[in-house]
């Protein structure tokens, strides 16, 4: 299968060694993902509405890139410096997910790379080869 890689441009992905989204058939990785800009800036520090908002809009810009798509998601992992931050962070979760509503993950973690980033989301999509979901089968 062909292996397709996408960066952001962001000096974490060339510092570490990895792609912000890899497609490899119908499946879509895309890393973990934080708010902050091409140049490492982190935006609306203090803000986790803002940046789970500005993250999202990443995430899709990856998947579109590999030719997927929100509706596309079926796993999101959403990691979070302060659990008081969770009603923020599930509002812009909603207003991007709400009716597709992909299994999730929320945890309280201790730190991301820096002190600014108060969440960071990674995603899993399946797109199958006509850009719909694949078969579920039977039900």
């Amino acid at each position: 299968m062909e292996r397709q890689q996408i960066s952001s441009g962001t000096p974490w992905e060339a510092i570490a060694g990895y792609s912000r989204a890899v497609r490899v058939g119908p499946f879509v990785y895309v890393a973990g993902t934080t708010a902050s800009d091409a140049s490492g800036t982190i935006q609306h520090p203090g803000q986790p509405y803002e940046q789970a908002v500005y993250i999202l809009r990443k995430i899709e810009a990856a998947l579109i890139a590999v030719n997927a798509e929100l509706a596309h998601v079926v796993r999101t992992r959403v990691y979070l410096t302060n659990m008081n931050d969770w009603d923020a962070i599930a509002k812009a979760h909603g207003e991007y997910f709400g009716s597709i509503r992909p299994a999730n993950t929320l945890v309280e973690v201790s730190r991301l790379a820096t002190p600014e980033m108060l969440v960071e989301i990674e995603v899993d999509a399946v797109v199958h080869s006509d850009g719909n979901m694949p078969d579920r089968g039977s039900e």
